[in-house]
Formats: structure tokens, sequence, C-alpha cells
């Protein structure tokens, strides 16, 4: 009993702590849904973290620790159940094979992707026929991408179309590690994609003109060219469309993505820009000062400015998370409480997976919160409020507020860099640095010559401060190529471990969440964690689902099957391979020998010769030639069915294993394949996926 005692104690000191890991554990919850393969799995989470919630509060006898335990099995379970709720409830039919489409539809959503010279619709289809003239039926959203020459005048929410268009179901991972976007359209409503030929007939014009986010987007770009207008108009509207390609690589690569993305920062400069204009304007009327709280004015009009400035945005988990946050400190603010605290972090994240559940796998909700967690703990800790305090000669304090800046940088570039390692497969080495001049200068500069350019606009006095913009967004760009063009500015990395991410994070949250010295315990999960991640083996040969892409490590790097692979599957497969290398392509290999169909590769492992063959054409070969390929090789890969005679030495991937197994990743140093499907996958998107293929 004393070690029990000693936790009880340890309770008591941290018992400010506790209500932090409430959304821990429902987000725990979530996650172990999305982890598990089929509904057995999720109904014996759901029991079993039932039964351990009411048997620690029976057994507790009013002790903390087993309260706390009982209160956070009740909330793995009901974060499971939320999860599963959740994808039940947005259930909506999805296409069943590839089909070359006539249809008419509503106009959803309009997207404009200047940069990349498409217009991106959502679209409610209302009748459809085949390329034959047969009515078929489409699901009831889909999103279609036009080139921006091809679209008429008219077209915008709410118009009437029609067109001819290419479209496919919503696409799993290429491999392990690739982006589930099959997951992500089954949560939107998204039933298929796929890109609209001209011509488009618009049958009935949008009849209020465009909307206010794309009208603002317009009018933002039209007064600064290039990137630097693509970069205002997403500070304003959200709306990335305008940022060139090359540009938004580097933005990425320096660690300056984030300012793209509406979110804390924005949110933040808008709510203070608007609450300080609003009192010091109503404080030029005496009357009114003295009889009026002008704080408590002004943190209202802060709270309509950052909700109408989330609408504009489009409302994205970011803005939303930040919004509820700014919601809560202007609360804080005006019942005279302490504006920013972990509480407030925690209620921000409560709220967003109470509605979106599914937002705790993605890479804007963890990196959203993983920043913004960070910052909050480490300026929570005595040693920053002794260290980097105010002072009372204005030069130590400046310095203060420099080192502070710097070191808030490098704790929250330490805290990203595992999300960032575990999505994007790759890790960013001076954005820290990038980020203590690009931060300040968004929030002080470029934001509020925005805001004031937009407001003298209407009167006619905006154009001194858009020149003015577009040199500050310029200086902003510069930055951003100068750092991405620094040697090793950005690390490629291969697919990290599941488990050790998940070390990872919750060895950061033990750090983070906690007070006394056992904080120091999640360490030691994250040092082992990070160093699992970074010491991920590089796969030796990626296959795609549809068996028609591979990529394969040779002597002189990766090389691509297919070399007229599309952008998205080159830059998929590098990605996942850890290369940030050239793509190569497998022809000109020397130690492949490539045929119009067919190719065969060598490939020396541990002192192992594996010799891969892999079909890379859309033509018949002899079934007697695939069986005799077969006996020679040890791996077979094709994007057809094999015969059944075709038994290759260790491993057979045709159309028949990769609609089961989805995109393969496979270590020859073991040898070790790694499936982008778990087996018995009963998750709504893969049974929409299996009963499309059968």
């Amino acid at each position: 009993m004393p070690r029990w005692t000693a936790l009880e104690l340890w309770a008591e000191r941290e018992r400010t702590q506790l209500a932090l890991w409430m959304p821990v554990a429902w987000g725990l919850g979530i996650a172990l849904w999305f982890v598990l393969p089929d509904p057995r799995g999720w109904a014996a989470l759901i029991c079993v973290a039932g039964g351990v919630g009411l048997a620690a509060f029976t057994l507790s006898g009013g002790g903390r620790v087993t309260r706390g335990i009982g209160m956070a099995a009740l909330l793995v379970g009901g974060g499971a159940t939320l999860a599963w709720a959740r994808a039940e409830s947005v259930a909506a039919p999805v296409l069943a094979r590839p089909v070359l489409a006539t249809m008419t539809g509503a106009v959803e959503g309009v997207d404009r992707l200047a940069a990349r010279g498409l217009m991106r619709l959502m679209l409610k289809p209302s009748e459809a026929s085949d390329g034959r003239g047969r009515a078929i039926m489409l699901p009831p959203h889909v999103r279609v991408s036009l080139p921006i020459e091809d679209v008429p005048a008219g077209l915008g929410r709410g118009a009437i179309i029609r067109l001819r268009a290419r479209l496919m179901p919503p696409a799993g991972p290429i491999a392990r590690g690739g982006h589930d976007f099959a997951r992500a359209a089954w949560f939107q409503g998204i039933g298929a994609t796929g890109r609209g030929f001209a011509p488009v007939k618009v049958l009935r014009p949008l009849s209020r003109g465009e909307g206010l986010r794309q009208r603002l987007s317009s009018h933002i770009s039209a007064r600064i060219e290039g990137s630097a207008g693509g970069i205002a108009a997403a500070l304003a509207t959200g709306d990335v469309g305008g940022i060139g390609e090359a540009d938004a690589e580097a933005m990425r690569r320096a660690g300056l993505a984030h300012l793209l993305s509406v979110s804390g920062l924005h949110i933040t400069a808008v709510v203070g820009i608007v609450m300080v204009l609003t009192i010091r304007l109503l404080a030029l009327w005496p009357w009114l000062a003295l009889r009026v709280r002008l704080p408590l004015v002004g943190a209202l009009a802060g709270a309509v400015a950052a909700i109408g400035y989330t609408a504009l945005t489009g409302a994205e988990v970011p803005t939303i998370r930040s919004c509820v946050a700014a919601m809560l400190v202007l609360a804080a603010l005006a019942l005279g409480r302490e504006a920013m605290t972990l509480r407030l972090v925690a209620a921000g994240a409560s709220i967003v997976l109470l509605f979106r559940p599914e937002a705790l796998m993605g890479a804007s909700f963890q990196l959203s919160f993983a920043a913004i967690t960070a910052i909050v703990a480490l300026h929570e800790h005595p040693a920053m409020r002794r260290w980097f305090g105010p002072h009372p000669d204005w030069r130590w304090s400046a310095a203060r507020q420099l080192g502070a800046l710097l070191v808030t940088g490098l704790v929250v570039e330490a805290a990203l860099m595992p999300i960032a390692i575990y999505h994007f497969h790759k890790a960013g080495l001076y954005g820290a640095f990038a980020n203590i001049v690009a931060i300040p200068w968004t929030t002080f500069v470029a934001m509020p010559l925005e805001m004031l350019a937009l407001l003298l606009d209407p009167v006619g006095l905006g154009a001194p401060f858009w020149w003015l913009l577009g040199h500050a967004l310029g200086a902003l760009l510069w930055l951003a190529r100068q750092v991405a063009a620094m040697p090793g500015a950005v690390m490629a990395l291969p697919v990290a471990p599941d488990g050790a991410f998940a070390v990872t994070i919750l060895g950061g949250l033990w750090v983070a969440l906690w007070r006394t010295r056992w904080r120091w315990l999640g360490v030691p999960g994250v040092a082992i964690g990070v160093t699992a991640m970074l010491a991920a083996p590089v796969p030796d040969l990626i296959v795609t689902g549809d068996g028609r892409h591979a990529a394969i490590r040779t002597g002189g790097g990766m090389a691509l099957l297919r070399e007229r692979a599309g952008d998205y599957v080159r830059n998929a497969l590098f990605e996942i391979g850890g290369s940030d290398d050239a793509p190569l392509a497998l022809v000109d290999q020397a130690e492949a020998r490539c045929g119009a169909d067919i190719c065969l590769t060598r490939i020396v492992r541990d002192g192992r010769v594996w010799r891969v063959a892999a079909t890379r054409s859309g033509y018949a070969v002899p079934w007697a030639s695939l069986i005799a390929l077969c006996d020679r090789v040890d791996i077979m890969i094709a994007d057809r069915r094999l015969p059944e005679a075709c038994r290759p030495r260790w491993l057979k991937l045709d159309a028949l294993a990769l609609r089961r197994s989805g995109g393969v990743t496979i270590q020859l140093s073991g040898p070790v394949a790694e499936t982008a499907r778990m087996p018995g996958d009963r998750h709504p998107w893969i049974v929409a996926s299996e009963a499309r293929g059968r």
C-alpha cells in the first residue's frame, strides 16, 4: 500500500492537471476506432473500456487515482463510440467503378486554383448518362476539376451546369503512409472525383454572383500579382489557389507553410487588431468611455470578428480550433481570469473532437494542437517567467523577448517535427529560425497592412497599402526561397512506424501536461519514439494498389516502373520511399531489362539476389509466357489478374491480391511486406471500395 499512497499523493499534487487528460483519453478512443479493423474489435473496445470504468468507480473508495482511471476508461469508450457513430451518420453512396459520364448538376462549391490553372467544383448531380447514352446513377456529391480556360461565364455556386467528366471512386492511400483520400472523402460526403472536359454548358447561371469569399480573393489577387497576391488572399480568405507551386513548395521546405493555413496566428492578429481599433476609437467619445467598459466592448467586437473570419475562410479545423480558443480567451478576459491556459486548449480540442472526431487523424488537427500546447506549456513553466519575464531596463527586456521568441520557436519546431515526419515524411532543419522572422513580420506588418488596404479601398485610399503589402509579402517569399535553398533545408525520410509515432506523442503529452518531476518520465518515450522514426528502414520496393506503378530502389536511386506516371503518383511514391532526388526511369537502369510490356530487375540485398518482374503496359501477355516468367522471379507485379499457375518464389502481387491489400511496401532485408490496408478491415470506406470491386 505505500506505493498506492505515493500515487495518491502525486495525484493530489497534480489535481489541477487531471482535467487536461480528458481530451487525450477521448482522442485515444477515437484513434483506436480507426486503428482496430472491424466491428467486433470496436465493440470489444467499448465494452472493455466501459467495464474498466465502472469497476474503477465501484472500487475507487474515494481515491483520486482510481477515479481518474475510471473516467479515462469511460472517455476512451465514448471516443470510440463517437467515431463509429460519426462514420455511420455520414454514410453516402460511392461510385462503383470509373466511368465517363455526361451529367447535369447543381454547383455546391467552387475553389479556384489559379496557380494550377484549375477550377474545382463540388456538384450535386441530378441526371447522368454513360458514353452510350444509358442513364446511370451517380453519388449525391461529386468533385470535378476543370481547366480555368474551359470555365464559362455564369458558373458559380448555385448554378446548374451540364458537362462531360471522367469520374473515379475516391482513392485510398498509394501505399502505407500515403494520404488516404478515400477516408477523407467519406467524411466529406464525396462519392466520386474526376476531371471535366469542355464544353461546359451553363443551364442556369448563378443568380447572386460569386460568394463573398470568391469576390474577396479575386479582389485581392487583382491588387497584387503573382504568389504575393496568392498569399494575401490566403491570409484573408484561406484560399491558397493563387500561390505558385514553386513558391508553395519553398514555403513548405522553409517551415512557413503554416502561415498559409488560417489558424491561431491569423485569428489572434484579427482579434487583436479589431479590439485595439474598437477600444481606441470608442475612447475618443468621453461620455461613452466613462459609462461603458470599453475592454468588454472590444472583446465583443473581437469575438464577432473571429466568428466572421472563421466563416469567411471556410471553417477548416485549425480555424475552428482557433476561433473556439479565441472565444474562451475573450470570455476569460471579460471575467478577469487568466486568458491563455492549457485548460483552454483542452476545451478547444474537446469541442472540435465532439463535432469532427475524424479530424484527430489528420495532420492539420495534430499540428495545430501540438503547436499551441507546446507554446502554452512552455510559457506556464516558472523558468520561462524567471528567465524571459519583464525587466526594468528596456534593452534587457527587448533581449529577453527576443530570447523567448527563439526558445518558443525551437520548442514548437521540436513538437511539430515528429508529426511532419509521420505525415509528410520530411523534417525541416531551419524552420524555427525562419519563423522567428516570418511570424512577427506576418502578424505585425502584413496583416495590419492588408486590413487597412481592405478598409480604405471603398473610399479609394487603399492603393498605397496594397503596394506596401505586396513588398512585405515579397520579402516573406524571398525569405522562404533563401531558406529552402540552403543545403539540407529538408531531410527526406521513409514512412515512420505507427507505434513509434504513438509513443512519441504520448511521451510529449506526458511532459507537457504534468507539473511535478514525474513529467520527465515522458522524455525517454519521446527519445525512443523519435529514434525509431528516424531509423525507419528505407523500402526497396513500393507498389501502388492498382499494380500499375512501382518504385524500385536501384544503385542509382529510386526508379519508376512507368516513367509517364502523373505528378501526384510520382511525388507520393518518392515521399513514401524517403527520397528527395529527381525521379529515374527503371528502363534506363543497369539492373533492369525492360521490354514494351514487362520489366525484369535484379536487386542485391544482404548477399542475396532478388529478381522482380512487373507488367508495364496495358497489352495482353500470353499466359504461358507469364507462367514461365513467374517460375524464374521472386516477386511478380501485375495490374491484371494473373493465372493460378503463376507462382513466384516469394510474393505474387496481381490485381486480385492488391485489391485485398492495397498498396504494398517491401523491405528485402528480412524480407518484410507491409500493406496499406489492414487484414479484415471493415471501416465503412473500405467496405464501400470492396463492394465496388465485386
